[in-house]
């Protein structure tokens, strides 16, 4: 194990429950630095996402040797979703290794905004898997900032396609009433320009209602909600306050199949706590839940010995956990195509950016890997680090999630123009001139 757990507070359970302990990255490893939160009041939702990355990490190391025969090293960082913590974590992280930091994963739209100008300096690339700034999207202003294999603006347009569709068509959403519950942060207010510009697009009514962190009281949102009477809600956020938020729908007799959480409102987590009156309650994700593929197969074989119980302690195909296996897949397979460039050794966060960037991870490696039917093939470019964005819809049953949709593909004649104007916008403001990805090489 090439791991070292750095930060505040990080109570020993969370300790024993991940075998973390100290050991120092060998000169010939890649190092990948971990923001974690498995204390706090978001651990609930932390803890399963640290633990498919890792998982994935280990995997990799045990069963092939590293990537390309080079080993992985990390190390955690216990920033408790608290943006300020986050950033002293990447300052004190960023440097480990012999090269460097080979990729962060801010997992915080708060922290990434804060890290989008120092990675540009310290030349570490950043993958904010889903979630971050949209604007980043565009790599001709953000190269050292990627958010495949969607967005959140994506994610928006696709939920408004599902309603449409529920409804018999587009254009009977004309008159229709939507209301968007979000985290008071800048991760719950990234859908509503979306959102917005839909609206006036398709004649739709949109209310929107902010629940201050961390989410517990609710009351008086869902007495507007009571008032308004809205045809769906869009439930956009974390930890505590998703569970909050289906038991007071389920409490006021809300019809759940027409309440719709952004993926990050789509975990086990949310669901059980609220009991049978969760039932009906839809997400949107990006892969499958559940445990049934090669994947989860082989992590089972080589990191428990076939013990699901054990595995299954660990959130082991949990939808979270699920997430961070994806994310560390995304990642590795990043470093492995930079590797075809730089050769089969650590890499410097530079090199591993042109990895980002080059990425095309098909069908077929997807299946060599054991994640047939479990996402998307992706591919980005210098010009979008989101990738096609395709979204698709789960459904809690009472005691687990289902796919009940196929790709939706996102509203990119709308999505896309909005992602060059806020980037151009943000260029502007910081005096960044757009890379010309024509003499990319």
């Amino acid at each position: 194990m090439y791991v070292r757990n750095t930060g505040v507070a990080l109570i020993a359970a969370a300790v024993a429950a991940t075998a973390v302990w100290a050991s120092k990255a060998q000169a010939e490893d890649i190092y990948i630095p971990l923001l974690v939160y498995r204390t706090g009041p978001y651990a609930p939702n932390g803890i399963p996402s640290a633990n498919g990355y890792i998982d994935y990490l280990k995997l990799v190391n045990a069963r092939d040797g590293g990537i390309n025969g080079v080993k992985v090293a990390w190390e955690e960082c216990e920033m408790q979703y608290n943006t300020k913590l986050g950033v002293e974590c990447y300052e004190r992280l960023k440097g480990g290794g012999a090269m460097g930091a080979a990729v962060v994963n801010p997992y915080s739209t708060g922290i990434t905004y804060q890290l989008i100008p120092k990675a540009r300096v310290d030349k570490v690339p950043l993958h904010s898997m889903g979630y971050g700034n949209t604007a980043a999207a565009d790599g001709r202003i953000f190269p050292w900032t990627f958010n495949f294999p969607t967005t959140y603006w994506s994610q928006a347009s696709a939920f408004i396609k599902h309603i449409g569709a529920q409804e018999g068509g587009m254009e009977n959403l004309k008159g229709k009433k939507l209301t968007l519950i979000y985290h008071n942060s800048p991760y719950g207010k990234e859908p509503i320009p979306t959102l917005q510009r839909l609206s006036e697009k398709f004649g739709y009514e949109l209310t929107l209602l902010p629940v201050d962190h961390p989410g517990q009281e609710q009351k008086a949102t869902w007495l507007q909600v009571r008032r308004g009477k809205p045809d769906w809600i869009f439930l956009w956020g974390w930890g505590v306050m998703n569970q909050v938020a289906i038991k007071e729908a389920a409490a006021i007799k809300f019809p759940m199949d027409h309440m719709i959480g952004v993926w990050w409102s789509g975990s086990e987590s949310d669901t059980v706590p609220a009991g049978e009156g969760a039932k009906g309650y839809k997400s949107g994700t990006f892969h499958a839940p559940g445990h049934g593929f090669g994947i989860h197969d082989e992590i089972l074989e080589h990191l428990y010995d076939g013990d699901l119980k054990t595995a299954k302690d660990n959130k082991f195909g949990d939808v979270l956990y699920n997430r961070g296996v994806i994310n560390a897949v995304y990642d590795t397979e990043a470093i492995r195509t930079a590797m075809g460039k730089h050769g089969d050794r650590a890499l410097s966060g530079e090199e591993v950016r042109w990895g980002f960037e080059n990425l095309d991870l098909t069908a077929e490696r997807l299946k060599e890997l054991g994640l047939d039917g479990f996402t998307r093939p992706i591919k980005v470019t210098c010009e979008d680090h989101e990738g096609n964005g395709p979204v698709l819809i789960q459904q809690w049953d009472g005691s687990r999630w289902n796919i009940v949709s196929d790709w939706i593909s996102p509203m990119r004649e709308v999505v896309r123009p909005m992602i060059e104007e806020a980037a151009a916008k943000y260029a502007k403001e910081n005096n960044i001139t757009p890379r010309d990805c024509a003499k990319e090489g």
